[in-house]
C-alpha cells in the first residue's frame, strides 16, 4: 500500500497535553509557521486531508500511536469544520523540530493507509522536465587526472575512443527530456567550450538551450570559483531571468563520472518525497567501500531513506558501518532490494544532487555564504536543518576522476559483457559528428578491443585495448591494455615519409614498438622500437621533458609528446 506525505499546510496542532506538562502551544500555528520551508516535507490543502480522513472509517476519526514520538494522537474537527489532531503521550515540554515532524509523516501515512490510498499519483503530480534546469560543474582543474588535464578541463577528456567526459551528462539530460543545461567552466576550457558548440547546438530548439557559463571577473568580485557550489553561488541570478521562470527544481552534476540515468526518475523521487534536496547515491560492498568512495563521501541514513549525517572515504577505511539501510528499507520506499543492507552495508554519494530552485538560493547566498564546496560542506551541514533524502542508483557507475580508475573504465569497456556500453539504442550517448571514413586494417590480430573510425592499423597486434579516432599503429607494434586517445589531423603519406627520411617521428605508434598499461594522449609521437612496459612496477615518476609520466604504475605519455627511437621505460 502506496504512503503518501499528504499532510496540508494549515493542519493543525490542538489541545495535546503532553504528560502532563501543559499543553502543547501550537494550536493557532500552522505546519507553515511550525516549521520553516527546508524542513517542511508536507504539502497538500484541507479539503484533501479532511475527505481522507473522513474515507477512513464510518466515524470520521482515525487514531493512532506515532512510534517516532511515542505520543497517541487522534483527527477530530474544529468547530469551523476544519480538521485538527490533538496529540497525548509521554513527551518532553520541549518538542523538538525532528520528533515533531516524524509525527506529522506518521500521521499523514496512517491517514492514506487507511484511507487505502491505491498510488501516489492520486495526490502527487508528475514532474514536467521544463521545470528542470541542470547545472554541469564541468570546470573543476581535475589534478587526479593530471597531465591528461595539462591543457583541457576534466570534462573535456576523451573516453572510450570517439567521446569526452561531458558527453555522458550530456546525453542523459537529452535522454530525459531535460533541455535546459548550464555547464560551469573554469580551468583549461577552450577544448570544452569548443565541443559542446559544435555538438549540442541542436538542443537550443525551441524553449531548451546548453550554455557555456564560464568563470569571470567583476570589479566587485576578482576571485575565480573557489569551489563547486562558489561556481553555482556566482551564476545564481540565471534563476531571475525570464528563461527560468518556470524552473522549479534544479540538478546539480559532476562531469568526470561514467553511467547511464534518466535524470527525471530522480526529480520524481524528490518530488514525491517532498525533500528539500536529494542526493543520487549508490550501495558499497566491504569489499569496494575502501576503494570506490567519490568524493561525495558516505551517507549515513535511516529507515526511510533520510540523510542523518555524510561521513568521510576514512570512515569506511577503519570499517564503521555509516549505512542505516534496514530490512524495511524495500518498503519505505529507498528502492533498496530485501536483504541488501547486508551485502552492502555502505552507501556512496555520486555527487550528484537535486535542489528545490529556492531551497538552493537560500543555501548558497543566505544560510551558507562562506561555504565553497557541495561534497565537503553544503551538503553536511543541510543534513543537519533541511530535509536531505538519498536516491538510490542501482546500475552501473564509475568515478572516473583519478588517472587509474580512468584507465581501468576504458579497458572495461572492452569486456565482452561490459557493465556500461556507449551503444543503447533507446538512450544513445552523443558526441561530436566527425564524418571520418572506415579504420583500415591490414593483417593485422585485434583481441578484446575498440577500435574507433578513421584508423589505420598495419601488421600489428592490439589486445585489451581502446585505439581513438584517427590513430596511426605501424608494422610490429604490439599493444597490451592501451588507451590510445588519437589525433586531431591526418598527415598525409608524403608527409611521414619526409619525416621519416630526415630522422623524425610522425604521428602515431612507430614500428616494431612494444606498449603495456599505457595511456597515450592525442598527437603523440612515438618512434621505432620504443618499449614502455615499466617492468620495473615504478608507481609513482615523471619526466615532463619527455612527456612520459606514471601514476599508479600506468604510463602516460603526454599529449603532443615525442618519444624518440628505442627509447626503454
Amino acid at each position: 500500500m502506496a504512503v503518501a506525505t499528504i499532510v496540508p499546510f494549515n493542519l493543525k496542532l490542538h489541545s495535546a497535553q503532553l504528560n502532563g506538562t501543559g499543553p502543547f502551544r501550537s494550536s493557532s500555528n500552522s505546519l507553515r509557521n511550525l516549521f520553516s520551508s527546508s524542513s517542511d516535507r508536507f504539502f497538500g490543502r484541507t479539503d484533501q486531508i479532511w475527505k481522507l480522513i473522513k474515507t477512513c472509517s464510518a466515524t470520521a476519526y482515525v487514531s493512532s500511536t506515532s512510534k517516532s514520538c511515542n505520543c497517541r494522537w487522534t483527527t477530530s474537527k474544529s468547530s469551523n469544520g476544519s480538521p485538527v489532531v490533538a496529540v497525548a503521550g509521554k513527551h518532553n515540554r520541549r518538542v523538538n523540530k525532528a520528533a515533531t515532524t516524524s509525527l506529522l509523516y506518521d500521521i499523514a501515512k496512517e491517514i492514506a493507509a487507511q484511507a487505502s490510498l491505491s498510488t501516489d499519483s492520486e495526490v502527487r503530480s508528475k514532474v514536467d522536465p521544463k521545470s528542470v534546469a541542470c547545472m554541469i560543474l564541468g570546470g573543476e582543474a581535475g589534478s587526479r587526472l593530471f597531465p591528461l588535464t595539462k591543457r583541457r578541463a576534466k570534462s573535456a577528456v576523451p573516453m572510450g575512443g570517439a567521446y569526452r567526459l561531458i558527453d555522458i551528462q550530456m546525453s542523459n539530460c537529452i535522454n530525459s527530456g531535460i533541455n535546459k543545461v548550464y555547464v560551469l567552466t573554469q580551468f583549461n576550457s577552450a577544448s570544452l567550450n569548443r565541443h559542446i558548440s559544435r555538438t549540442y547546438n541542436s538542443v537550443t530548439c525551441r524553449d531548451g538551450f546548453v550554455e557555456v557559463l564560464a568563470a569571470t571577473q567583476t570589479l566587485g568580485d576578482k576571485r575565480w570559483f573557489m569551489g563547486t557550489a562558489d561556481a553555482v553561488r556566482r551564476f545564481s541570478w540565471i534563476f531571475d531571468n525570464v528563461r527560468s521562470e518556470a524552473v522549479e527544481h534544479v540538478l546539480v552534476l559532476s562531469g568526470d563520472h561514467l553511467y547511464r540515468m534518466n535524470y527525471m526518475d530522480l526529480v520524481q523521487s524528490h518530488h514525491n518525497s517532498g525533500a528539500d534536496i536529494t542526493v543520487s547515491c549508490v550501495p558499497l560492498s566491504m569489499d569496494d567501500s575502501s576503494c570506490q568512495v567519490s568524493a561525495g563521501g558516505l551517507l549515513r541514513l535511516d529507515h526511510k531513506g533520510r540523510v542523518l549525517s555524510i561521513h568521510d572515504k576514512a570512515m569506511a577505511d577503519n570499517g564503521y558501518g555509516l549505512s542505516m539501510l534496514l530490512e524495511s528499507a524495500a518498503a519505505a520506499g529507498s528502492g533498496l532490494p530485501e536483504g541488501a543492507a547486508k551485502n552492502s552495508p555502505f552507501v556512496a554519494s555520486m555527487g550528484l544532487y537535486v535542489f528545490k530552485k529556492d531551497v538552493l538560493i537560500k543555501l548558497l547566498k543566505w544560510i551558507y555564504p562562506n561555504s565553497n564546496d557541495f561534497a565537503s560542506e553544503i551538503i553536511p551541514a543541510a543534513a543537519k536543518d533541511f530535509y536531505v533524502q538519498a536516491y538510490l542508483f542501482r546500475n552501473y557507475w564509475q568515478d572516473v576522476g583519478s588517472i587509474e580508475s580512468y584507465f581501468e573504465a576504458n579497458l572495461a569497456l572492452t569486456e565482452e559483457s561490459p557493465k556500461f556500453e556507449f551503444y543503447d539504442v533507446s538512450n544513445p550517448i552523443y558526441t561530436s559528428p566527425r564524418y571520418l571514413p572506415p579504420t583500415t586494417v591490414d593483417h593485422c590480430r585485434i583481441v578484446d578491443s575498440i577500435v574507433s573510425h578513421g584508423c589505420f592499423l598495419r601488421s600489428c597486434s592490439v589486445q585489451h585495448s581502446i585505439i581513438g579516432i584517427r590513430s596511426r599503429i605501424e608494422t610490429g607494434v604490439e599493444l597490451k591494455d592501451v588507451v590510445m586517445i588519437g589525433a586531431d589531423d591526418y598527415e598525409t603519406e608524403e608527409e611521414r615519409s619526409r619525416l621519416l627520411a630526415i630522422g623524425k617521428v610522425p604521428m602515431g605508434v612507430g614500428e616494431y614498438s612494444k606498449i603495456k598499461r599505457c595511456i597515450i594522449d592525442k598527437n603523440a609521437r612515438i618512434g621505432k622500437n620504443v618499449i614502455l612496459t615499466n617492468t620495473d612496477g615504478v608507481r609513482e615518476a615523471e619526466k615532463p621533458s619527455d612527456g612520459i609520466y606514471i601514476r599508479s604504475g600506468i604510463i602516460i605519455v603526454s599529449e603532443n609528446a615525442l618519444i624518440k627511437d628505442g627509447m626503454v621505460i
